[in-house]
């Protein structure tokens, strides 16, 4: 929110009214896990189109279950619960903090939250020697047994009471967590009535590879797509006669539990997409039916999601005419049962979009033979009506913990995102389809 303040963006807030007008830039949250951001042209009539660029913020992790610590064989052990598909045998023998967020409650019993991150390695999933396992070759850790985390093994520690104070919520939380929250927030102890957290690699992101071509990183997967967006409508944006000349709305959404099927409040399959864009039509002209619908016609969606490239230890895991590379740009996916939103049209005009401005651009498709993943992408195209393009960044150890692409794709696929805001208008001036 920082960057986007700083870039000029006003912000509104959900569920309160808004107003919105030719040449503004706005952003609003909701959940403190979805971002949306959106800028007005100082050209925009009735029923010109949307520019939309979607992604998600969510990625696999250990989540933090409500009762939040128990004790084991002497040990302090955080209950943990596996959020989404992750390679959850990647969590062991790491260095692991704490983040999300909690509910303070003030003086006069209101509410509100509160972000919290402890990047210090307070906990740790560790593994089972070698020696000691039935199994040497095949190694499947049951989520429930073999994946809580060790956050004391000092029985004093372990065994420490709750102070009066702590009383209300000792039974959720134990005082040693409740304390190292209430410290990182430089809060009282008694403050804190919830927490909402989840386990994080504290290793930081770090250029690899000989020639510094390779980015290795927690959460690839999807924050560097939302890194790109971000980005791409801020500096499109910055220029105060190109906003002024454009026609349409440009659009970032950052929604929230993609990685469990997007169906929350916050997620792609809620209606605050739709509720988003009758707000902003009828604050601009009015918020008829034909105009709603017109709106949705001129409009065009690039889902960004991670892409597989292709792997050079398993490359039969691929179709070899359809494998993308490594800091070869931007992917577009496609699948013809309909796991991805892309059709012919939308794939054409992210190509141009990418030749307008020297970008290099790749395509996949999974093998016949092979399961497809999925996106926003179709959810959105489902709710909406509006021409789709799936698309993302190629990397290698999707899911895992610590993941790896090109350090040069960053760059590119922001690049390739401003020229979709730039062009989509006039490509689609210029375009005839159904």
């Amino acid at each position: 929110m920082t960057r986007l303040v700083d870039a000029g963006f006003e912000r509104l807030f959900d569920g309160e009214e808004w107003v919105v007008k030719p040449t503004g830039k706005y952003f609003f949250t909701r959940n403190g896990t979805c971002l949306f951001a959106f800028t007005v042209g100082g050209s925009y009539v009735a029923g010109n189109g949307f520019t939309l660029v979607g992604a998600h913020t969510d990625s696999p992790c250990f989540k933090i279950k409500p009762v939040a610590c128990f004790k084991k064989d002497g040990s302090l052990m955080i209950n943990t619960m596996p959020y989404g598909g992750g390679l959850w045998h990647t969590w062991f023998d790491r260095d692991l903090g704490i983040a999300g967020r909690c509910v303070i409650k003030d003086k006069d019993g209101g509410l509100s939250t509160k972000l919290v991150r402890m990047d210090d390695p307070v906990a740790r999933i560790p593994n089972l020697a070698i020696h000691l396992t039935d199994d040497r070759v095949n190694f499947a850790p049951n989520v429930h047994e073999h994946c809580k985390a060790i956050l004391s093994m000092d029985t004093e520690i372990a065994s420490l009471q709750p102070t009066s104070k702590e009383q209300d919520v000792a039974d959720r939380l134990h005082p040693v967590l409740l304390r190292m929250m209430a410290d990182q927030l430089e809060i009282p102890v008694d403050a804190i009535e919830d927490m909402e957290l989840q386990l994080i690699d504290v290793q930081p992101s770090a250029i690899g590879g000989a020639g510094g071509e390779l980015l290795f990183s927690g959460r690839l997967d999807n924050l560097c797509s939302c890194y790109q967006s971000l980005r791409a409508i801020i500096d499109h944006s910055k220029d105060n006669a190109i906003l002024a000349k454009q026609q349409g709305v440009h659009m970032i959404m950052l929604f929230d539990h993609e990685e469990v099927g997007s169906s929350s409040n916050c997620g792609a399959g809620s209606p605050l997409l739709m509720e988003t864009i009758q707000q902003v039509i009828a604050q601009l002209a009015d918020e008829s039916t034909a105009t709603v619908m017109k709106t949705l016609k001129k409009s065009f969606m690039v889902s960004v999601d991670m892409a597989h490239a292709k792997h050079p230890n398993y490359q039969s895991k691929h179709d070899d005419t359809m494998a993308p590379r490594i800091n070869g740009g931007l992917v577009i996916k496609t699948n013809a049962n309909q796991r991805y939103a892309t059709n012919s049209i939308s794939a054409t005009m992210f190509r141009r979009f990418a030749k307008m401005t020297d970008c290099p651009v790749q395509e996949f498709s999974v093998r016949s033979d092979s399961a497809c993943g999925s996106t926003i992408g179709p959810i959105i195209a489902t709710l909406s009506g509006i021409l789709t393009v799936d698309v993302g960044t190629p990397q290698f150890s999707m899911h895992s913990i610590r993941e790896m692409m090109g350090s040069e794709d960053a760059w590119i696929g922001y690049v390739h995102l401003k020229s979709t805001f730039a062009n989509f208008t006039d490509v689609a001036a210029k375009s005839s389809y159904d």
